[in-house]
């Protein structure tokens, strides 16, 4: 059986139109994290002695962190909380579509795709909050505010930073796993909206998922 249906609609389709998604911050966070999160995880697996790069890439993750939930109350609709964060019924409505080969057209993130949204920063925020706290007991890396919660407490969090770098990758296989589903599967590009900022949808297509 042939699947038959409009994946990338032309600029003629009168169906369709072409609105803005992704506002220009909330694109230059997606991609200066994805380079900030790759350095700083390579760092961390393979890097030098000395973690001093590893430490301010960790800065600048953190930085973009407090930015991006600031953002999510006062940035515009598509990238507040508020507009995609949904609860366990309508995750578990819109994960059921997740095999259908229809494209979603959501304007903004799906339920599913807000659940890795939050889930990525809430481990990103522990993640450079452990990186904080460590001492790995080298007398190098130890990081500024180790002092604070104690040396049995600093030592573990080492551990628990490294536990944390897992998780995320785990979530980060997970996030380009589904990107390709999407691309390939549903015929649905989700990577280019990232990129102009606007994407090709249905007219008066909804905010979300409902």
């Amino acid at each position: 059986m042939t699947h038959r249906f409009q994946s990338d609609p032309s600029d003629t389709d009168s169906r369709f139109e072409t609105v803005p998604v992704w506002d220009p911050f909330v694109r230059a966070f997606h991609w200066a994290l994805v380079v900030l999160v790759c350095g700083a995880w390579g760092l961390g697996k393979w890097g030098p002695v000395d973690m001093s790069l590893h430490f301010w890439l960790g800065y600048g993750i953190g930085a973009l962190v407090v930015a991006r939930v600031f953002w999510g109350f006062f940035g515009p609709q598509t990238a507040r909380f508020a507009s995609f964060v949904k609860g366990p019924g309508a995750i578990a409505r819109y994960g059921r579509t997740l095999v259908s080969r229809k494209p979603s057209y959501t304007r903004g993130h799906n339920p599913v795709g807000a659940l890795s949204v939050v889930l990525i920063l809430g481990l990103l925020a522990a993640q450079v909050g452990t990186g904080l706290v460590s001492d790995p007991d080298d007398y190098i890396n130890v990081g500024p505010f180790a002092d604070w919660v104690g040396y049995e407490n600093a030592v573990r969090a080492v551990d628990l930073h490294e536990t944390l770098a897992n998780l995320l990758l785990a979530l980060v296989i997970i996030h380009v796993l589904a990107i390709f589903w999407y691309r390939f599967w549903k015929r649905e590009n989700l990577v280019t909206p990232m990129i102009t900022g606007r994407a090709r949808l249905p007219r008066r297509a909804p905010m979300t998922q409902k």
